[in-house]
């Protein structure tokens, strides 16, 4: 028996609350395979896991009695002042969950004050993207060389997009054994307006390795980092750093900042979680270098929880899948809406008033 898709919603029922309540109503939204795409990760997915794990190992410690009023979740990464610190992770192939896909993510993102990570994967070209709108950075995945890696950096240039998030973590996709079970495919003809979905490999002799002459021949190296850091006014951040040694030379290199990933669990199974990661890379790299969080955020106080180990800001990924699956961009600002209002009443609680007030001194971990 088929299941029953139901389409987008065009209100907000009274029984989405949480973003574990967006997570059940949007399978109902989701064609099965679509589904498994959306939450599988790599191998037996035991890193998916540990990403959500992590956040309940930590409890809180709150101070009370502080003078609140002149509270504020504001952030300043980059020399830019964000409302706040909950961002939008780049995510592909939107249009697997609705139809408007990234202009609907996009959006929300722009009412609620979001910075916005674009895909390299975008469903709709970033020159659709509101120009003016001062919150998105774009997400590179290398293009298999620096011209056309370099075309993609010029077009962001153009649009007024404020920072190169260059993800490095996946120059091979995961095994990905969800998926292959349910035989996951794109749908035929979907477009990407600035990439191929597969880059075209290199010929090799039927005595190399595809994986090791083939496709890592053309994955990036630090001195393709160099070069585009030298090559563009923008920003250059580093997406799906784990390793302290990795984070010393990013910032050796001349890179920016950095987004600790591993990306949602989908690529290597069993790597360490984000925010173990985060800590870690927080004591080697200078106090006022930016670290954001990206992975198993599902509440304000994981939030507020990222920011205490040494996080400036934190993106969700499939939370805002979940939100865009069930009603488009007005599910997605809904979800940003939780977690922000989860995060304000978390930060008064916990009796900080400002983002840089929150450190270790609020959290107690086993």
């Amino acid at each position: 028996m088929n299941k029953k898709i139901l389409p987008p919603l065009t209100q907000i029922p009274p029984h989405l609350q949480t973003i574990a309540d967006y997570e059940k109503q949007a399978e109902q939204h989701l064609a099965e395979n679509t589904w498994h795409y959306l939450q599988g990760g790599a191998m037996d997915e035991q890193s998916v896991r540990d990403n959500l794990e992590q956040f309940k190992k930590i409890q809180l410690i709150p101070r009370l009695l502080n003078d609140l009023t002149q509270g504020s979740t504001q952030c300043e990464i980059l020399g830019e002042v964000f409302p706040h610190p909950i961002f939008l992770a780049p995510i592909g192939h939107q249009q697997l969950f609705h139809p408007d896909g990234e202009s609907a993510t996009a959006l929300a993102a722009e009412v609620l004050g979001s910075n916005m990570l674009l895909s390299t994967f975008t469903n709709t070209d970033m020159r659709l993207i509101k120009k003016e709108n001062p919150f998105k950075w774009f997400q590179l995945y290398w293009q298999g060389d620096r011209e056309k890696s370099l075309a993609l950096v010029r077009l962001a240039e153009q649009q007024n997009f404020k920072a190169i998030v260059i993800t490095v973590d996946s120059p091979h996709t995961g095994i990905r054994d969800r998926e292959r079970r349910v035989n996951f495919q794109l749908p035929e003809g979907m477009q990407h307006p600035h990439t191929p979905t597969h880059i075209p490999l290199p010929e090799i002799s039927t005595d190399q390795h595809p994986v090791f002459q083939g496709l890592m021949q053309i994955a990036p190296t630090w001195a393709d980092i160099e070069f585009m850091i030298a090559q563009t006014s923008l920003p250059v951040i580093l997406k799906g750093v784990l390793h302290p040694l990795d984070a010393q030379k990013a910032v050796e290199t001349g890179v920016k900042g950095l987004i600790v990933s591993n990306h949602g669990g989908r690529v290597l199974n069993s790597a360490i979680s984000p925010l173990k990661a985060l800590e870690q890379i927080r004591k080697v790299v200078p106090n006022d270098f930016p670290l954001l969080l990206d992975g198993g955020i599902r509440r304000g106080t994981d939030v507020f929880k990222a920011l205490a180990l040494g996080a400036n800001a934190v993106l969700i990924g499939r939370p805002a899948i979940y939100g865009l699956s069930v009603a488009g961009a007005l599910g997605v600002a809904h979800v940003l809406k939780i977690l922000k209002e989860e995060f304000e009443i978390t930060m008064a609680l916990m009796g900080t008033a400002r983002i840089n007030e929150i450190n270790q001194e609020y959290i107690f971990q086993d």
